[in-house]
């Protein structure tokens, strides 16, 4: 059974995913790995965030934004991507992991709210920061549909990695609490909970969504590549002093 239901308005959807949510299937897995092997050959020791963005595209067929729209990194006919890659070096191992910090953004409610004390009321800053967020959510949700956000796990070694999306979507700020914690910065809470979902860090207002693992996560490894000198590439492609023109 298809997990889309058939509706009479169906034909106003613009958008048509390459694959379902979280079945990532194993050409894509091939073409992103393809991409970072590539990247390893060259001397690269570790793999960025504008990385991974541009493996996800090349893999999907999709583009790379120069500049992000919203929280929008990559699109392809109609839907988006946020892109997050996350380095473990956790005891568990790569493959054992099951919680995540996703670094999503900066999020000052001074600039956008003028609450120039966050902690004189942390559910007011806290509200404040979840909003901001879902501001961003918003304009993103303006232009593409559906949104997920892809997270790339990677080992320090660059050899191992762990794939999973999730569907990007607004949080309703009444179900969630705030908390202080012994560095200052405010921590978010499912109300009634100790479960931790949130850190907004007042000393540059970064926005940290704590985020489990699925068990459908994609997991893969690579095989070490050669790596290409950069005396041995330049010679591949034939460079010689010629190409270069000196204006002054």
């Amino acid at each position: 059974m298809t997990t889309t239901p058939r509706l009479r308005d169906a034909k106003h959807r613009t958008s048509k995913e390459p694959f379902q949510l979280n079945e990532i299937p194993d050409d894509v897995i091939h073409k992103i790995a393809g991409h970072l092997i590539y990247l390893i050959s060259t001397g690269r020791n570790d793999i960025s965030g504008d990385d991974w963005g541009d493996a996800l595209a090349a893999a999907v067929d999709g583009q790379h934004l120069t500049a992000p729209l919203g929280i929008v990194d990559v699109v392809y006919n109609g839907m988006a991507w946020s892109t997050k890659t996350v380095k473990h070096i956790g005891k568990t191992g790569l493959f054992n992991a099951n919680k995540i910090n996703l670094i999503s953004g900066r999020c000052s409610p001074d600039y956008s709210y003028g609450i120039t004390d966050p902690h004189l009321d942390i559910q007011k800053t806290g509200n404040a920061v979840l909003n901001i967020w879902n501001e961003r959510v918003s304009i993103a949700q303006d232009q593409y549909s559906p949104i997920r956000t892809s997270v790339l796990v990677r080992s320090p070694d660059l050899l191992s990695y762990l794939i999973f999306e999730e569907e990007n979507h607004r949080f309703i700020t009444s179900h969630y609490e705030w908390r202080v914690n012994k560095n200052g910065n405010l921590q978010g809470f499912v109300k009634g909970s100790d479960l931790h979902m949130f850190t907004w860090q007042p000393h540059g207002s970064q926005f940290t969504i704590h985020t489990q693992i699925p068990a459908s996560a994609r997991k893969f490894q690579i095989k070490q590549p050669t790596i290409i000198s950069k005396a041995a590439m330049l010679s591949s492609i034939g460079f010689d002093h010629s190409w270069v023109n000196i204006l002054k």
